[in-house]
């Protein structure tokens, strides 16, 4: 771990309260609009604001902020509630290093040390954002949100509820192909989903069951560890060991849980596709369409073949789908990663990577870009009419 993640977990760890959201194209004034400074999630008000909310009022003060360990601003927090209901940090001084289009997708974290003393940092690599991620157990789809450094139970009763029920007999954690499952069964029965809806907005229901499979994994953790951790340890060592087997399984989930989630999905809208074939070299694509056995049959119209890659983030690791399948030139990456800079989507585009994102992420990205984006509604027509082309003996071989 590097010292600057080092230091942001530790910062919001010791703070008083903290937030994260990942940066835009318009916090970062690469869209050339006249708004100003970082929007910040309006559940951070009370992190900011001792006074409730008054409608029709306007509130700021100003704060000093440490960016990075290094840099100092004397900023201004200011809420509007006149003409909107925004939250907003402003007054950076001349030669602020991340209003440039670089930082779009980067992860902004506030933490709050005293009333008037925050800490800033940018995050800006894949693997730094996702181990922060992990850390506090947070989900990537959320725009903004408040950072729960001890674990609160989720706010939605109904939905805890559920949870706890589903969870009640289990006493270690299942594989995540089932804890993927059972999350999706909770959500659908809550909210009476069934193949029909899933088809009909297949991007609300991807993010809705990946995050409810987050909150079930939250209280598993919980559940399994609390046994543990409420003891003291022997030694500084053990704790350490303890520490990673909660952060190793994190990750381990994570990886994971993306590709379930998409499987579903694909397969309630019958496609035809295969997980983790083998290509050249040993690689292994997440999604092949329609499947290995096409891929290796020279026969097959190469037009007709699909691959799709999944990652939360991709700001870095959108690279790694670009050699995975020889046969194909153009392909295609599912991510939740919220924004990427123009030069990034350049790149992309130059090695013929398409991106897929939910269409409420569409916003995020700079918007001369948005058209070529493809939502996962849109992929999935884009897979069928391939699959409505194959010849019928092609798929019974």
């Amino acid at each position: 771990m590097n010292e600057l993640l080092s230091s942001a977990i530790q910062s919001v760890t010791q703070s008083k309260g903290a937030f994260c959201r990942f940066l835009s194209a318009n916090d970062t004034h690469a869209t050339g609009g006249h708004q100003y400074g970082f929007l910040l999630p309006i559940a951070a008000y009370s992190i900011i604001f001792n006074q409730d909310k008054v409608k029709g009022e306007n509130k700021d003060r100003i704060v000093k902020i440490r960016w990075q360990n290094d840099l100092e601003t004397d900023s201004r927090m200011i809420y509007y509630g006149k003409a909107k209901n925004e939250l907003r940090i402003t007054r950076f001084g001349n030669d602020f290093p991340y209003f440039t289009e670089d930082h779009v997708g980067d992860l902004l974290i506030i933490s709050k040390q005293a009333d008037d003393d925050y800490e800033g940092f940018v995050l800006s690599t894949d693997d730094d954002i996702d181990t922060f991620m992990l850390h506090f157990n947070l989900t990537a789809n959320c725009p903004g949100q408040i950072i729960d450094v001890i674990y609160k139970q989720n706010e939605n009763v109904l939905l805890q509820t559920a949870i706890d029920e589903a969870i009640k007999n289990l006493n270690d954690f299942p594989l995540t192909s089932e804890m993927g499952k059972m999350a999706q069964d909770l959500f659908n029965k809550l909210h009476r989903i069934n193949d029909k809806i899933v088809c009909k907005t297949p991007d609300k229901i991807l993010l809705n069951w990946y995050d409810t499979e987050l909150s079930m994994f939250r209280s598993l953790e919980e559940k399994v560890y609390n046994p543990i951790y409420s003891k003291p340890f022997s030694d500084c060592q053990s704790l350490i060991e303890f520490s990673n087997k909660i952060l190793n399984r994190r990750k381990s989930r994570a990886g994971k849980s993306l590709e379930h989630h998409l499987s579903a999905i694909f397969t309630a809208h019958k496609l035809i596709f295969e997980e983790q074939v083998v290509t050249e070299n040993k690689k292994k694509p997440d999604f092949l369409f329609p499947n290995g056995s096409c891929y290796h049959n020279f026969e097959f119209p190469t037009d007709n073949l699909t691959v799709l890659g999944a990652k939360t983030t991709c700001k870095d690791r959108w690279r790694q789908v670009i050699n995975e399948a020889d046969r194909v030139d153009e392909r295609y990456l599912f991510t939740l990663q919220q924004g990427i800079s123009k030069n990034q989507l350049k790149e992309m585009a130059d090695e013929n990577v398409k991106l897929v994102v939910p269409q409420s992420h569409i916003d995020s990205y700079p918007e001369e870009y948005r058209d070529s984006l493809n939502t996962l509604s849109g992929f999935i027509e884009i897979v069928k009419g391939k699959q409505e082309r194959i010849p019928k003996h092609f798929l019974m071989l």
